[in-house]
């Protein structure tokens, strides 16, 4: 017999059956959507995101929704499957209820109109302008913008901006967690020479450093100096003064985090070389059974990154030295990195700083909010309609943290789902962490990493770290990009003519 998942899809096949389910789709989404859009609304000042705000409220209620089995049903008609509805959910929809209807001989009064051509790009529209809000327009050749993280050194270096902003550089990053405002306003004033000398638009963006949890202190037991699987580390709240006679030890940044964790809890350090579970809970500090590391044992360093993915930190997102680094920030930026957001209220309180710094003007000022936490995945819809309610917004999908929070299995998918709620929401991303590393850091590429730069077209910007090859890693960047927007432009093909077969 029959399952009823095969006799569902079925009845689908009937043209009549499917143009029914689809109203009915239509209908629940218009319901659902509006009943989001309307908890939003008020939350929104800056106009021309309100109708982003309404597409990503249907798709959101559309996500509700199991769809596959109706894609698969309008396959067979040449019907729009869905599979590219992102940016503009009821335009698509309607469209092929339109269709469907006219295929079915309705009476075109019982279903929507067809939209107008122009509702079919609309939604692309609005994400180009809010993409050029942020970053600028586009070189002539190529859409997706390019973004490098600076070194040190490009303070002092009198040609290093100049050659990168020649190369196409489109935006360059300062990391507020490295250097100083002397630093920091010595890059801004070359990145200012090499636009005026290049006469071409270079933004500035400025990372906020945020609360990064990592290892301050490190003493080892007397005699060891790396730590293998079996064996212990104590996460103190004081700083270790001696080494203690079985287990590491290692204070952190932010102690307090220690309160918030749990026996069982999981622990990753330096990216994911190091990971353990939480043992015990005592005076001295939190014991970590060490799970993973590499068979040799690895070194536990000062300055490398912790992370507590299955435990729903309380942290400030903005640290005294933040608040301090912001009255340069605030100033000098035109985009502002805002590190470990995770929740609504985290808008407001850099949004409200903003405000005491430049009144009215606070505005104008781009934010891009890097997504690195589970929680902030969940909370998206939220952090997008109170960033990019108020001012111009992105998001960067900071793959390094992210992948050690949700875990690397998990990593691409929670990647497309990011792209495909931006994308509902027309507000332009960053593609973040590790592209093309070893080019950039070793002069030769990876396979896989080339893959990856090829894919990144999907995103509106692509972010380079630094390395010795940086200058190499622009170009290469450049050529890919430029090659990948006339075969792909976001999730849609680009179906240009092949001649690399001849017959």
């Amino acid at each position: 017999m029959k399952n009823l998942e095969t006799t569902a899809q079925q009845k689908l096949t009937y043209p009549h059956t499917l143009l029914n389910v689809l109203q009915k789709l239509r209908h629940d989404l218009i319901a659902e959507g509006n009943n989001i859009f309307g908890k939003w609304r008020s939350l929104i000042t800056r106009t021309p995101f309100t109708p982003s705000a309404q597409n990503l409220a249907y798709y959101l209620a559309l996500r509700h929704h199991d769809i596959r089995p109706i894609q698969l049903a309008l396959t067979p008609w040449g019907l729009s499957s869905l599979s590219q509805i992102e940016s503009r959910v009821m335009p698509n929809l309607e469209g092929v209820i339109a269709t469907l209807g006219a295929v079915c001989g309705q009476d075109p009064t019982f279903f929507p109109k067809h939209p107008p051509l122009e509702a079919f790009f609309e939604g692309d529209r609005l994400l180009k302008t809010h993409t050029d809000e942020l970053f600028g327009h586009p070189p002539n050749h190529r859409q997706v913008r390019i973004m490098v993280t600076l070194p040190s050194h490009a303070a002092t270096d009198e040609t290093f901006i100049l050659d990168l902003v020649q190369r196409g550089v489109d935006c360059l990053r300062i990391n507020c967690a490295h250097d100083s405002q002397v630093e920091w306003e010595s890059m801004i004033h070359k990145i200012r020479q090499a636009e005026e000398k290049t006469q071409r638009q270079c933004k500035i963006f400025m990372d906020l450093g945020g609360p990064k949890l990592r290892l301050k202190t490190v003493i080892p037991p007397k005699g060891k100096k790396r730590i293998h699987p079996g064996e212990g580390l104590l996460l103190t709240h004081q700083k270790p003064t001696k080494p203690h006679k079985n287990h590491f030890q290692a204070s952190l940044t932010l102690p307090d985090v220690l309160k918030q964790v749990k026996v069982g809890a999981t622990i990753w350090v330096d990216d994911g070389h190091i990971g353990g579970t939480v043992e015990s809970i005592g005076e001295e500090g939190v014991l970590i059974r060490i799970t993973h590391a590499r068979p040799k044992g690895e070194k536990v360093r000062v300055d490398k990154g912790i992370n507590f993915p299955d435990t729903p930190l309380d942290l400030n997102p903005l640290t005294d030295k933040d608040r301090q680094d912001l009255d340069f920030v605030a100033i000098h930026a035109d985009i502002i990195g805002y590190s470990f957001v995770q929740k609504a209220n985290d808008m407001e309180i850099l949004q409200w700083e903003l405000e005491q710094r430049l009144g009215v003007e606070w505005r104008k000022v781009a934010i891009v909010a890097k997504i690195e936490t589970l929680t902030a995945v969940k909370n998206l819809p939220e952090l997008i309609i109170h960033g990019a309610g108020k001012q111009p917004f992105g998001v960067m999908i900071a793959r390094g943290d992210l992948a050690v929070e949700i875990g690397y299995q998990r990593l691409a998918e929670m990647q497309e789902e990011i792209l495909w709620l931006c994308q509902a929401a027309h507000v332009p991303v960053i593609w973040a962490t590790q592209v093309l590393e070893n080019l950039v850091k070793n002069s030769i590429p990876s396979r896989a990493e080339m893959t990856d730069a090829a894919m990144a077209e999907r995103a509106e910007c692509v972010m380079l770290n630094k390395g010795a090859y940086i200058g190499q890693g622009v170009d290469i960047l450049d050529e890919v990009l430029s090659r990948m927007q006339t075969h792909q432009l976001k999730k849609t093909p680009q179906l240009r003519a092949l001649d690399s077969w001849k017959i």
